[in-house]
């Protein structure tokens, strides 16, 4: 959820409950901390679908008909529901007032600012089908390129970066970021990614390629990098573990498969610590 949604929906709405999971035992759709905002016709966020949801909705309801305060819903997730999640949440249902929107708002800020960063490198045909699937992704996704035709062309909301000096966006780019180098130019890939895999904090690094160029990648490494290690090194891209390759060579299909291999990486266990996860 971004914080312009939220604010243009809670300005819509006069009466709104807050529904948040306050306690999971066992399994759960959604984490702990998970929220949504439920007004008499309208919803934004999620607390991970499903009956449940469809239940916190006609609970958040009746309490808006009613005028209450507050509310609590303790449900267990199994048959007896329509889930077979098997574990049990506790709900905490409260009516938003003039504060509650305003630390709702600064809380969905919070999350936006600690979102980690995707640097795409080359607004081409793949850098842009990446834009489109990455902005709608819990990621602050940075399109990066010295053409400001092909940046022209990128009609996905994020942020589009016209440099001559790209390098300079790897070298100021926050811990735990990922980099996905596709530009037009074999050596200004080389480039950008020694950069990347320099900084030691990157979560991915991709180049997009081949055997070959992995190959000839490494060379360049031991001579001009002082021995750089590529072990991290994720190229060709769009090869994700423990998945069939795919053949299809398609811009959109080659995207699909990196940002699937980028997202689990910027979740995975050992990244939860510098990645901050919004929970809306």
């Amino acid at each position: 959820m971004k914080a312009a949604d939220l604010i243009a929906f809670l300005d819509r709405e006069p009466a709104v409950m807050r529904v948040e999971i306050t306690r999971v035992r066992g399994s759960s759709p959604r984490e702990e901390g998970a929220v949504m905002f439920v007004a008499p016709q309208a919803m934004t966020g999620t607390i991970g679908g499903g009956q449940l949801e469809y239940m916190a909705l006609d609970e958040a309801r009746k309490l808006l008909r009613l005028g209450a305060e507050t509310g609590h819903m303790d449900v267990p997730l199994g048959p007896e529901i329509g889930q077979c999640c098997g574990g049990r949440v506790e709900l905490t249902l409260t009516m938003m007032d003039t504060a509650a929107r305003a630390e709702a708002v600064a809380e969905v800020t919070r999350s936006e600012a600690a979102l980690p960063h995707v640097y795409v490198f080359g607004a081409g045909h793949v850098g842009r089908a990446l834009a489109d699937q990455f902005q709608h992704l819990p990621v602050r996704c940075m399109l990066v390129d010295s053409r400001a035709e092909e940046l022209d062309m990128a009609g996905a909301s994020v942020e589009k970066r016209l440099t001559a000096l790209p390098e300079a966006e790897v070298r100021s780019a926050p811990q735990g970021s990922a980099f996905i180098v596709l530009t037009h130019d074999h050596a200004l890939d080389f480039l950008l990614t020694s950069e990347a895999l320099a900084k030691g904090s990157a979560c991915w690094v991709g180049m997009i390629g081949s055997a070959t160029k992995r190959a000839k990648f490494e060379s360049f490494a031991r001579t001009h990098c002082e021995g750089q290690s590529t072990e991290t090194l994720n190229c060709p891209i769009g090869m994700v573990p423990g998945v069939r390759g795919s053949r299809d060579k398609r811009p959109s299909v080659i995207a699909a498969l990196v940002v699937a291999d980028v997202i689990a990486a910027l979740t995975s266990e050992p990244a939860a610590e510098p990645v901050a996860s919004p929970t809306m």
